[in-house]
């Protein structure tokens, strides 16, 4: 929740929090080159030509994040010549957000046709950054004490509002329109106004910021409104467990993964399509990915993502016997808690309901499909030299006999570490460690985060925040023979 009402914009509140990602409120070019860049991107849909190649532009089919009224709602979208977005008791078309920059702004008019959404150019929003980015508090001498709220300060009533809109006025004209007709809004404080302003802003002239689904964005999204899906995970422990875990280019990750995908996700996104991502699974059938689709991924960077489950590891050229001790075993409650969590990551991954693509749009928009079987020259490979590193986000299994399966696949001296919402199963999980002599430099680390609102003469912390993100257990696998 926003802790003042005067503040520029989204991008003036800082995290103090270490991404790989860019934020993806990237600002757009200058107004001539994003026309131009506009046009040259719509004329490529016509001609047929393949607009994915520019990352920083939207195109038909893509996954986008849409950020209304400043992070009231935050809706996953599909872009579409059909899709809608619901904004109170209205639906606006996305077709206008079709070939524009990530960054870009939108805003609802007012027209003889009816409302749409329309994109305020560079211009203007620089403009309005500049004037709230330069106001200076002076000496207030008007307060609030004799204003009383019954409902009698405003003469216009809701037929003139919608007799103004069916006029065509925009809803700046009609919030100008507001002001001039309220009795108590010169007696108002400076800061009472703003607050005004900003209100009405939201009602009548409800704004809407095109961002890029990035492991960031992505990740605060599920985070403030369905945890639960991503296991509690907070951004900043995300990125922890990737750094903890030396993710980076030409590596081969395995991953355990039962937070959605949202884990996968990041791990290919950070390596830019070099190397593999192995998405381990340890029963029959695949835990389920569905944030990876948000990424925007292109077809090379999905071939590099791969599953595999743990039987197909550990069939190696060994008797029946040896290779059944590899298998896992989970307890009924556990898998009975697994189940469950299945059942959940599988619900619909957008945060407000919006209307599906049709059947033509579909088959027009292909979308690259990530999470194809590991061929077997490839886990053959990683029988011989071993993986990189691991991560595991399984909050729903036992923690040491997950890792205690996982860790043989690992090369000598490879980085692991490991999620999990609460502490002791990580404590069990370090100190079983410890005593079977697997690993070295082990360590359990709980991420802290604050987040700051960053404003002339009004910074401070906010005053909603997480109070936990997690504890991540992270160590060095090492050659034991006893334990072999």
């Amino acid at each position: 929740m926003p802790s003042d009402p005067l503040r520029p914009d989204p991008a003036s509140r800082r995290k103090l929090c270490a991404f790989s990602s860019p934020d993806p409120g990237i600002p757009p070019p200058s107004p001539g080159a994003s026309a131009s860049r506009t046009v040259q991107n719509m004329s490529r849909d016509q001609s047929g030509v393949d607009p994915v190649q520019n990352r920083r532009v939207t195109w038909e089919g893509c996954s986008v994040l849409l950020d209304i009224n400043d992070g009231d709602r935050l809706v996953f979208s599909r872009l579409t010549e059909n899709s809608t977005l619901k904004i109170g008791k209205k639906s606006y078309s996305l077709r206008p957000l079709i070939g524009c920059p990530f960054g870009s702004l939108f805003q609802v008019e007012y027209g003889a046709e009816g409302s749409n959404l329309s994109r305020i150019l560079q211009s203007a929003e620089v403009s309005n950054i500049q004037e709230n980015g330069d106001y200076q508090p002076a000496e207030e001498h008007r307060d609030n004490r004799e204003l009383v709220d019954n409902n009698k300060a405003q003469s216009l009533s809701g037929e003139d509002i919608e007799e103004l809109r069916r006029q065509g006025a925009t809803g700046d004209e009609i919030i100008e329109a507001l002001i001039a007709n309220s009795a108590t809004f010169e007696k108002k404080t400076a800061f009472s106004q703003a607050k005004y302003k900003l209100k009405k802003q939201k009602k009548y002239a409800p704004r809407v910021l095109l961002r890029r689904p990035v492991a960031r964005s992505i990740c605060e999204t599920y985070f403030t409104k369905y945890p639960a899906r991503i296991g509690f995970m907070r951004v900043d422990t995300l990125s922890l467990l990737l750094s903890m875990a030396n993710v980076a280019a030409n590596s081969d990750i395995l991953v355990l993964d039962m937070v959605g995908g949202l884990l996968t996700g990041a791990v290919a996104e950070r390596m830019g399509g070099s190397g593999y991502v192995c998405n381990m699974y340890l029963e029959s059938s695949p835990y389920p990915m569905d944030i990876v689709r948000m990424f925007n991924f292109s077809d090379e960077i999905c071939k590099r993502i791969v599953r595999t489950s743990l039987s197909d590891l550990c069939s190696v050229q060994n008797d029946p016997s040896e290779q059944m001790g590899h298998d896992v075993s989970v307890t009924a409650n556990s898998s009975n808690e697994q189940m469950c969590s299945h059942e959940t990551l599988t619900e619909p991954t957008v945060m407000e309901e919006i209307a599906p693509p049709s059947e033509n749009e579909v088959s027009k928009c292909k979308i690259p499909k990530a999470g194809d079987k590991a061929s077997q020259e490839t886990i053959d490979l990683w029988k011989a030299k071993g993986f990189s590193s691991l991560i595991v986000a399984a909050p729903e299994l036992d923690t040491w006999s997950t890792v205690k399966d996982l860790m043989p696949h690992l090369s000598h001296s490879a980085p692991f570490a490991i999620y999990h919402q609460y502490l002791q199963p990580l404590a069990t999980c370090m100190h079983n460690l410890q005593i079977e002599k697997m690993a070295v430099g082990l360590q359990i680390s709980e991420p802290w985060l604050r987040e700051y609102q960053v404003l002339p003469s009004r910074t401070h912390p906010c005053m909603q925040m997480s109070a936990c993100g997690g504890y991540i257990l992270s160590g060095v696998k090492i050659c034991n023979p006893e334990s072999t």
